[in-house]
């Protein structure tokens, strides 16, 4: 089928070496040639071509499962402060889509991904015995946080990535859980359930269910009394708008 010169036996040491001067005297052009002394030396079948095992990069293959985002524009950003609600928002505070749920009720915290992934996976596993039922996660982990080595002089950049994080002010609602549509769970299991997933997270939390009035930082909003407006008629004896002191003269409202 093909020929080679004598100079390819002069020194046929290994077989690594008959292979090498084999391609050497061919020059790899043929197809047919390279599968044939493939078969006959052990060569890889796909010569010329990237393996698989390349083209999948590690990071990607140790956190294809893990809790972060698929795509960021910085790797590295600043730490950052826990917001506080200084504007009088309860938005994330009440449940959306749940039955039941726990929301924090100390100082803002930050909670990493492994923490989240442990306590989601403690409501799976009890929530197996429930056909149908469905857990929410309300925060996700989106934001790095890098860190230095130990006694590790100060300057020369930022330190490496480490895991990814969240910030959660007080009040914010992180998991909620909800039963298969027309079979609600029960209060006291669902309760339990919670608690275990509470007992996973470095931070206070409370159990919380739709009827439970949202959260302005530590203070719990009520239903505030509609303001009424309508003709006001001055009582006799009483001057309209008339400060006395830090106390406004009383006006009666009549609608």
């Amino acid at each position: 089928m093909f020929s080679l010169t004598a100079n390819v036996f002069r020194r046929p040491t290994s077989t690594r070496g008959f292979a090498s001067a084999a391609l050497s005297s061919i020059g790899g052009s043929n197809g047919g040639v390279l599968s044939a002394l493939s078969s006959r030396v052990g060569l890889p079948s796909g010569l010329g071509k990237a393996p698989t095992s390349i083209l999948r990069t590690p990071a990607s293959a140790r956190f294809r499962g893990a809790l972060a985002p698929r795509q960021v524009k910085y790797v590295k950003r600043h730490k950052g402060v826990i917001p506080i609600p200084v504007g009088g928002s309860v938005r994330g505070t009440t449940l959306k889509f749940g039955e039941f749920g726990i929301r924090i009720i100390e100082n803002g915290q930050r909670l990493s991904a492994k923490q989240l992934t442990t306590a989601e996976d403690a409501i799976k596993r009890k929530l197996k015995a429930f056909k149908g039922a469905r857990v929410f996660l309300r925060c996700f982990p989106d934001i790095p946080v890098c860190i230095k080595g130990n006694e590790t002089r100060m300057g020369k950049g930022k330190g490496t990535f480490e895991y990814w994080a969240t910030r959660l002010p007080v009040g914010r609602v992180i998991f909620e859980i909800a039963g298969a549509p027309g079979s609600p769970i029960r209060a006291e299991l669902a309760k339990e359930i919670l608690r275990i997933a509470s007992s996973k997270l470095p931070c206070k939390m409370e159990f919380i269910t739709p009827s439970t009035p949202p959260r302005l930082g530590r203070i719990l909003v009520r239903d505030a009394p509609t303001p009424v407006t309508g003709v006001a008629s001055i009582r006799p004896g009483t001057v309209p708008g008339q400060m006395t002191g830090h106390a406004e003269v009383p006006v009666e409202v009549t609608l």
